[in-house]
């Protein structure tokens, strides 16, 4: 299994929502992201639900930088 595989599958949660999110994430900013950001995906998939929907959603912020600004280019360029 490659990496971006095992990526895809952590991105896959109990909510249809977040997995649109963090695989949106995945497809369209990855690939093109340094190292130091993908350390950070790495380590935001890490995180329960419940935080990763409330940054998402912008009820809460993220308390890393990393994951801040993962979060804000989700945010910024996901669209249904």
């Amino acid at each position: 299994m490659t990496a971006t595989a095992r990526l895809r599958w952590r991105c896959r949660r109990g909510m249809r929502e977040l997995d649109r999110l963090l695989c949106w994430y995945l497809d369209a900013r990855y690939a093109g992201a340094d190292d130091v950001e993908k350390a950070a995906f790495s380590t935001l998939l890490e995180q329960q639900d419940p935080d990763l929907w409330a940054w998402l959603s912008g009820r809460d912020v993220p308390p890393q930088p990393h994951w801040r600004r993962i979060v804000d280019e989700i945010r910024a360029g996901y669209r249904v």
